[in-house]
Formats: structure tokens, sequence, C-alpha cells
């Protein structure tokens, strides 16, 4: 049976001896000796097996070392933390023992710093308080208008011929964080700043931590360069303007608890992070669940029938209707389950604490992994199975709260979980009745796993009309 953390007292902490390298940030293999585990290949660990097919490669090392092992990757050592009493542990965090700024850092401080997902504690919640104005009812209406109208347009165009739906997806949400994000029409810079966030989350996983010349990590700090030059003179340009519904607007004229406003660079930096995270996720989590309908047509069918009841056989979805579609929401948490977009989740410890009869030092990086939990089979039978029905209330009052974590947990609950719920509701409403979704027989496409889940081929469908 796996043990939560136990409590320390930061006096008991400083008389612990600190493990070698605490002040360098990195523990090291003596460090970790007592844990089981697999340093890889030389130099590289275990960096580009991982990479390959993670999921194969954390099946692998839990069948071998169980729910807890080490493992040396991307230049250093971390500690895998299985199950969702892990989960708990690491996202509810009651004890503060978790830095996600330390975390994250290291993949993602050299392209989204200060995003809310790399802020700790006090911190973290005065500019979550600050930034949750955006997601306030009246802002989120505002945004449904203009998602009905930018995905209605689009999707009159899908129907009929054969299509890849992720490079469509992807391009249609750039174009709907424009509008609902920041509230102009998209000008020339629309391919650059595509371009820039393309290379940013592929920089994250590369590698090749330094930007040398031509290395991806290179393209990816170039690309930041570029998106807080543009939000900078665009922040600027708001406060001086004042006003507006669209969620930059909301960010750039956010005060925190003392009546001050954010600092213009963290302003830039929580756009950055926003969009990147709405518009790769989204992209991502949204073609997972078009796969999955087009595999089980039977239940778009039910989909279909319950917006048609809702909307009355039109596609515009009001706000005031999105709480009413709860088979759409079951099958995108099913979707969500099957292909989480953030996979798995890293954290670093600030002390020392006990999991699964192991003793984890302070300063080891740890992480959790989403995407195995949501398969595990004593939690989701047949978890291979599409089945919206495990998210009835009934079966989620019966399952581990933290068995389902596609938007974190505890304080770092993703802030923008009902915008997406909003967007994907939308989307299918608008898609389903107009269209069925299908697929060739036997077309089964192969997904790229990091550092967010997409089909190699795009995925390839056909958008039949009714």
């Amino acid at each position: 049976m796996a043990t939560l953390a136990q409590p320390h007292s930061p006096a008991a902490d400083d008389a612990m001896p600190r493990p070698r390298h605490w002040r360098e940030g990195r523990i090291t293999e003596a460090d970790l000796a007592h844990i089981p585990g697999d340093g890889g290949w030389p130099l590289v660990g275990n960096t580009f097996t991982m990479l390959a097919d993670p999921p194969a490669f954390v099946k692998r090392m839990i069948a071998t070392h169980g729910p807890v092992y080490k493992n040396r990757a991307f230049g250093g050592w971390q500690v895998a933390l299985v199950g969702p009493d892990a989960n708990e542990l690491v996202l509810f965090d009651r004890d503060k023992i978790f830095s996600n700024e330390q975390g994250w850092g290291p993949v993602l401080d050299q392209l989204f710093p200060r995003g809310l997902m790399l802020m700790d504690f006090d911190h973290h919640r005065a500019d979550r308080r600050a930034l949750s104005i955006a997601f306030k009812p009246e802002p989120m209406r505002h945004y449904s208008g203009a998602l009905n109208r930018g995905i209605a347009e689009r999707v009159k165009t899908w129907g009929g011929s054969p299509m890849e739906f992720y490079p469509a997806i992807k391009k249609l949400t750039l174009d709907l964080a424009a509008d609902s994000f920041i509230g102009i029409p998209w000008g020339p810079e629309a391919d650059k700043i595509n371009e820039a966030f393309v290379y940013m989350v592929q920089a994250s996983v590369a590698p090749i931590r330094k930007p040398l010349p031509g290395t991806l990590m290179r393209k990816g700090v170039k690309g930041r360069e570029f998106l807080v030059d543009y939000f900078t003179r665009e922040t600027e340009r708001r406060r001086a303007e004042g006003g507006g519904q669209d969620m930059f607007s909301q960010f750039a004229t956010a005060t925190r608890e003392d009546g001050t406003l954010l600092p213009v660079d963290e302003v830039v930096d929580h756009m950055n992070f926003l969009m990147m995270a709405a518009h790769d996720t989204i992209t991502s989590s949204a073609t997972s669940l078009i796969w999955l309908l087009a595999k089980n047509p039977e239940w778009q069918d039910k989909l279909r029938a319950e917006i048609t009841a809702v909307t009355g056989g039109g596609g515009d979805l009001s706000y005031d209707d999105l709480g009413k579609l709860d088979l759409v929401e079951m099958a995108f948490k099913e979707a969500l389950r099957m292909i989480p977009p953030v996979p798995s989740m890293p954290r670093r410890a600030l002390k020392a604490f006990e999991f699964g009869g192991y003793r984890i030092p302070a300063g080891t990086t740890v992480g959790i992994n989403t995407q195995y939990v949501h398969h595990m089979e004593e939690h989701w039978p047949e978890p291979e199975k599409f089945d919206p029905m495990r998210f009835t209330a009934e079966q989620v009052r019966a399952r581990h709260k933290y068995a389902w974590v596609p938007f974190g947990g505890g304080a770092h609950m993703c802030l923008g979980l009902h915008f997406a719920y909003m967007q994907v509701k939308i989307l299918l409403a608008q898609v389903l009745t107009r269209y069925s979704i299908e697929i060739e027989p036997g077309y089964a496409p192969e997904w790229k796993a990091w550092p967010i889940p997409q089909p190699k081929d795009g995925l390839k469908v056909t958008f039949r009309p009714l």
C-alpha cells in the first residue's frame, strides 16, 4: 500500500544532510541508490528510448522496477511515482513539498517562463486570482459567441472530401485564439506566430538543451523572442486604449489584491503560456475525440441526438445551454482519459518525503504519469475501449478521485478547463449537426506521443454531409 508524504518541520529539514550537488540542483545516482531503476546508455541515459515510445517505456520500467523507480534522461536523474495515490500526493500537495517552477523549469524555462504552471504557492495564488477574471461568466459568454461564429464558418468548408483533421483543427484553434484571446483579426503575422508556437512546443523536449545554431532549441528561443516583442507591444497598446472583452485585454488590465497591475513582462509571459496551453492541448484533445468518434459511430448518433434536443437542430450552441450536454462532456472526458494531452507532469521536491516505502531526498525531480494511470485496469476495466459511460456520476463517485487528472489537480488545476469544455462542445455541435465522421475500414493512425500527442499522418477523416 502506498504511503502518503510524512510532514516535516522546517527545523527538521534544516537538520537533515542535503544531498550532494543540492546547490547546483543536481541529484546523483548515489543519492538514489536505494531506489530501483535504470540509468540507460552512457551520456544520454534513457532520453531517446523514452521519447521513441513513452507508454512502452513506462510499462517496461514499472514491470521491472515497480511503481516507484529512478530514471536518467535529459541530463539528470528523476524518480517516477505512478498511480492515483501518487497523483494525489503530488497534485494536492497538502504539505507544500513539490515545486512546479523547478519541476517544469528545465523543460520550459527557456521557452515559457513564468506561466501559471511554472509558479509556486503564494506567487501562483496571487497571479491565478488576478488572471481568473478572464474566465468569469461575462467574458466566457463573449468567447462563446466568437467560438460559434469562427467554428461554424470553418466547419462549413470541411464536408465531402477526405481531409487531414489535425492540421485543420490546429489552424482553426489558432484563428480562434486571434478572436477570443487577442480580439483582433489575424493579420500578416499569423504564419510567423503559428511557426513560433510550433517551434517553442517542439523545443520543449529537444534533446539538445542549448540554443546552438541549427538546433530546434535555437528555433524555439527565436520564436519566443518574436512573441515577446509582439505581446509587449500589444499589452502596452491595450493599457493605453483600455477595455476589451477578449482574454488578452482582461489579462493586460488585471490587478493583484493590492490593486496594482501585473508587470508588462509578466502579462506577456502569461499570454505566451496560455496560447501554448490552449492552442496545442485543445488541438490534441479535439483530434483524439474526433478519432474516437470516427471509430465508434454509434456514439456519434448518441451525441447528435443530445445536441439536436438542446439546440433544436441548429449548429449554434448558446452559453446558457453548455451545461445541458452531459453525454458530450462525458465523451470528451473519455477522450482525455484515453489520450491525455499532457501525458506526464514533473515536479521537484523541496524537502524529503516518503512514498511507496521509499524515502525521496530533497532536491529530487519527480514525475507522475497521467497516461499510464488513465489505462490502469483496476480503475478502468477494458482501458482501450471507448466508453463515455465511465463518467456517470455514480461511476465517478466509486473511483479514486485522482485516477483521472488530464487537467492536473489541487491549486494548479487548469485555469482554462471550462474554456476547453466550451470550445469542444461548440465544435461538436457544429460538426455533428452537419456531418457524420467517417474513416476507411481498418484505418488506425500511429500517434506521436511527445511533446503533445498527435497523429503522425494528420488523421485522415471524411466529414460526410447528413
